[in-house]
């Protein structure tokens, strides 16, 4: 189940930042395409085959798990900058980009890059599963690295959330609220996972599933924002064309 969600997730974004290049291409909305191709990195690494591949040639030092988790904060901050612009939410903008913001991704990154540094690393494993095997030290610092690597987006989803909460309620056009629906999903996904160390050990599968969850709604989310611009940029030339079509009675 865990590796069909994962094989789906990468599919579903590979396929969206693959629709993306032509615009990119032209100049168009490339901070979308980023946050696509962000995310097909990141769900990429998390899955076993090519995370040790690509770690195998970094050293072998699970490598590949410390870029994964800078991957995600690049990621979360073209999502958060993209979807308060998008919706004019000058306060979430400035909470994100402006020194709040700033701060929050200085020290979450300093966070994990320290407790990786204070971890042994040798010998790669998806999601650090042989590190953590090694001694109870080592068990101990892959918690407090994976609760560091999940703060900052946290912190950036729940700055978008009564942002998106309020579109939901408001009378913008159906596809935009159900965008913001989607993404309020995502955000609160990513804040559950905050929760993770909680969760027994017997319900694992639990965390795949909050932290997919979250994935796939914020991807799913702003291709719904993206088919609605199209849609709003059809209509105008649909109507100069059926104008251009008519007749005088």
């Amino acid at each position: 189940m865990i590796a069909i969600l994962q094989w789906t997730t990468l599919a579903v974004c590979g396929v969206l930042a693959a629709a993306r290049i032509p615009s990119a291409l032209r100049g168009e909305s490339r901070l979308m395409f980023g946050i696509l191709l962000l995310m097909t990195l990141a769900i990429l690494l998390s899955i076993q085959g090519p995370y040790l591949a690509i770690d195998q040639a970094l050293g072998g030092i699970n490598l590949a798990n410390l870029a994964l988790r800078f991957i995600i904060f690049g990621a979360i901050l073209m999502v958060g900058v993209r979807v308060a612009r998008g919706f004019g939410a000058q306060e979430a903008l400035r909470l994100i980009t402006g020194r709040p913001g700033l701060v929050a991704l200085a020290v979450t990154g300093a966070a994990v890059v320290l407790t990786f540094l204070m971890m042994d690393t040798a010998g790669s494993s998806a999601g650090l599963e042989g590190v953590f095997a090694k001694d109870a030290r080592n068990a101990s610092l892959v918690e407090y690295y994976g609760a560091a690597g999940r703060l900052y987006p946290a912190y950036v989803s729940l700055v978008l959330l009564p942002t998106m909460i309020r579109v939901v309620r408001g009378s913008l056009p159906a596809l935009i609220r159900a965008a913001a629906a989607l993404l309020s999903v995502g955000a609160v996904a990513i804040a559950l996972s905050l929760l993770s160390p909680v969760v027994p050990p017997g319900m694992g599968f639990l965390r795949f599933i909050v932290n997919y969850t979250a994935v796939l709604c914020y991807v799913l989310g702003l291709a719904l924002i993206w088919v609605a611009k199209l849609r709003a940029h059809a209509l105008p030339r649909r109507w100069k064309s059926n104008a251009a079509g008519a007749t005088p009675d």
